[in-house]
């Protein structure tokens, strides 16, 4: 299972030809895949069928992953044992205060860290306004501003300007792709989205970090979009900070705590914004006077959610014996054949993808702009295909190795293809699928 499998290159997209041609190629490839069994460790509505297609296809994931099996039976034992019997006595004998470290070292190979180096707690925006103030703090004398991400998902924006404001910085928004050309002495850090949200369009994490440390200004990454399916390589590459989500491609439930990634040759000098009593060196003295705790704890802020947290940590088994190459993969392969469903069956005009054909460029997910894209999602839905949509014009479809099928892909373009069938015709012009 460790080994990276290989698929079908789908790279050179084909012409329309014969109604659900595609279903049988689905069936074989499938069939053939190592990474097929992970399926089960999910709960999920049946497998399409190959012929019929009948069933549901969750392409969602990259909003909120699917219930992994482990879980219900995790929670249920915190709840009645650890909670109900022990009590108090959890927070020692069943781990409870060690668990943002020890499921900080869960998420750690997933993002390419060392373990020591990610801990789990709070939000997404938490965990960044503590990541973008703790860069400026750690920034050198004379730095005026901070390059945010111009296409950033906006609670990031939301949080830089804030932490401009108390700080004494300017915001200056910036294409990623512009960042290397950009960035000067006067820069504190760039906070990026390694995938961009609403295209699928990864970013180049390596490059911009170089550029970044050659300005001498410092690297923060939102990995809420990459994290579980695809390497990111935080340590091979020297970011100095990272956050991430982990209800998206890690399916550690609705408002699962987030991450907080600290290089380790900067974890003495990070000066938290939010000095908790969870981050204190001795946080049982009740010192009046705060003294951050060693290595990646002063990460920490307050009283960890035990049971959202224990859920992660179960969820997190689902990736027992799996490697992220692996799943990187499978992404590829089962974008592109995605891709090439959508020029089959989908009518000339109708769709257009925002997400880059070129693999170094795309994340786990396809976005196509069509219209009327609200409506067209509501009827995707309404016929058992669940993706979403972004305002204006873009459904988005998010692959998740672990447990999407290429019979799943091929449903869903069928059924595109079907629901764009019944609309009226657009005026030419439109671009196709490919882009």
């Amino acid at each position: 299972m460790s080994e990276t499998p290989e698929y079908p290159d789908h790279a050179g997209l084909q012409e329309p030809s014969g109604a659900r041609e595609q279903a049988a190629r689905a069936a074989e490839w499938d069939a053939a895949d190592p990474l097929a069994a992970i399926r089960d460790r999910f709960v999920l509505d049946a497998a399409p069928d190959h012929a019929s297609g009948d069933a549901g296809v969750y392409l969602d994931g990259n909003s909120l992953g699917a219930l992994p099996r482990t879980v219900p039976g995790r929670i249920a034992d915190v709840i009645a044992r650890e909670w109900g019997e022990l009590r108090i006595r959890s927070w020692t004998e069943s781990g409870w205060w060690t668990a943002p470290e020890r499921v900080g070292d869960k998420i750690a190979p997933l993002i390419g860290a060392a373990p020591g180096r990610v801990v789990v707690g709070d939000s997404t925006s938490v965990n960044l306004f503590k990541a973008v103030v703790g860069g400026v703090r750690m920034a050198g004398k004379g730095c005026t501003e901070i390059l945010v991400d111009a296409t950033t998902f906006p609670t990031d924006g939301y949080i830089a300007r804030s932490a401009a404001r108390m700080t004494g910085l300017a915001v200056r928004p910036v294409e990623p792709a512009r960042i290397a050309d950009e960035v000067t002495e006067r820069t504190a850090l760039a906070l990026v989205n390694h995938v961009d949200y609403r295209t699928g369009r990864l970013n180049d994490l390596p490059g911009i970090t170089h550029a970044l440390h050659s300005a001498g200004a410092l690297a923060v990454w939102d990995l809420c979009h990459s994290a579980g399916a695809l390497p990111v390589g935080l340590d091979a590459h020297h970011v100095d900070l990272a956050v991430g989500c982990t209800y998206k491609y890690l399916n550690g439930g609705p408002g699962s705590p987030a991450y907080l990634y600290i290089r380790e040759s900067l974890q003495e000098r990070f000066e938290s914004p939010l000095p908790g009593w969870n981050s204190h060196s001795d946080p049982f003295a009740m010192d009046p006077a705060y003294a951050p705790a060693e290595g990646i704890a002063r990460g920490r802020v307050g009283t960890p959610d035990i049971l959202s947290l224990l859920a992660l940590e179960a969820a997190l088994e689902v990736w027992d014996g799996v490697s992220i190459e692996a799943v990187r993969t499978k992404s590829l392969a089962l974008t592109d054949f995605f891709l090439e469903c959508v020029n089959a069956y989908v009518p000339a005009g109708r769709a257009r993808s925002v997400t880059p054909y070129d693999h170094q460029r795309r994340g786990s997910q396809v976005s196509l702009e069509c219209s009327p894209a609200e409506e067209v999602m509501d009827e995707l839905i309404r016929r058992g295909v669940v993706g979403d949509f972004r305002p204006p014009d873009v459904l988005r479809f998010g692959f998740t190795p672990l447990y999407t099928s290429f019979a799943d892909a091929e449903r869903a373009a069928w059924v595109l293809g079907e629901v764009l069938r019944a609309l009226p015709d657009v005026e030419p012009g439109a671009a196709g699928a490919g882009g």
